[in-house]
């Protein structure tokens, strides 16, 4: 069986050659959130490929910042949702794999459209109180990136959160310090992160390697423990955008820029192929 490091190389080969693929995408967010969806996709979470909407008994998630399709996309068809080979399709006329989650396509693993920013967290409010009333015992986790929480939905939903003490549900920060137009701390300097979830009423646990998946998989295991206990929980997870590909690595300008042919040679190869291309 493959170890998590590995999963990791082939989701990352998946995502440079899609957005190849098409010359366009997201790769930057992409490949620095991999190692998490690799360590709750193939080690902590409960979850059935088996797709069910409703996803009764089993833990669910949901990913706000949709535009990281690329990677949704590789771990679900590595997880078993769909046959890898779709992979292929990605945002192209009539596929399912478009370039932002959209549900109308139907595509196993996708319960809610995510193009738009800041509306993941109040979906995965609703979704996790539903559990609480439903008398399940699973857990409701989210993805979301930093600079997507200059959307004010955000915080209402964080409110909404701590004063009905959700306490089943996991979001994480994909807290890289970039975002579309340039660094964070200059388009919308977001302070202490840690200070205003506390402030909210959540639970805050900070994740200072969150490119190292035992790393992450101990840290998720971590904020487990916390379930049940009254408050919702948040991961403020430091990663790298572009993480993997060493001429993308730390730089908002990979965030939705397509490589050319000799950037994917590059990019390929300093990703080793470990369960074979689609």
């Amino acid at each position: 069986m493959a170890s998590l490091q590995e999963i990791a190389s082939q989701i990352r080969r998946d995502i440079v050659r899609m957005v190849h693929g098409v010359s366009s995408g997201h790769p930057g967010g992409s490949l620095g959130c991999t190692d998490f969806m690799t360590a709750l996709f193939f080690k902590v979470m409960k979850h059935d490929p088996n797709f069910n909407m409703d996803g009764t008994n089993e833990d669910l998630f949901f990913v706000s910042n949709g535009h990281i399709s690329p990677l949704y996309y590789s771990v679900l068809a590595r997880s078993g949702y769909f046959d890898i080979k779709e992979l292929a399709t990605f945002r192209k006329l009539n596929s399912r794999l478009q370039g932002h989650p959209a549900t109308h396509e139907h595509l196993p693993g996708v319960r809610i459209a995510s193009g738009s920013l800041g509306q993941g967290m109040s979906v995965a409010c609703g979704a996790a109180l539903t559990k609480k009333l439903n008398g399940e015992s699973t857990v409701v986790y989210s993805l979301h990136g930093d600079g997507e929480l200059d959307e004010g939905q955000n915080w209402e939903a964080a409110m909404f959160a701590a004063h009905h003490k959700i306490d089943n549900l996991i979001s994480t920060i994909d807290w890289n310090g970039q975002q579309i137009d340039g660094p964070t701390a200059k388009v919308m300097n977001l302070g202490s992160l840690d200070k205003k979830f506390e402030s909210f009423g959540w639970e805050v646990l900070i994740l200072e390697k969150g490119n190292d998946v035992d790393a992450i998989v101990a840290m998720l295991e971590k904020a487990k423990t916390f379930v049940g206990k009254g408050k919702p929980i948040v991961i403020l997870m430091k990663t790298e955008m572009g993480k993997g590909v060493d001429f993308m690595e730390g730089s908002h300008e990979w965030h939705g820029i397509a490589p050319n042919d000799e950037q994917l040679a590059k990019a390929l190869a300093q990703l080793e192929e470990t369960l074979g291309d689609y």
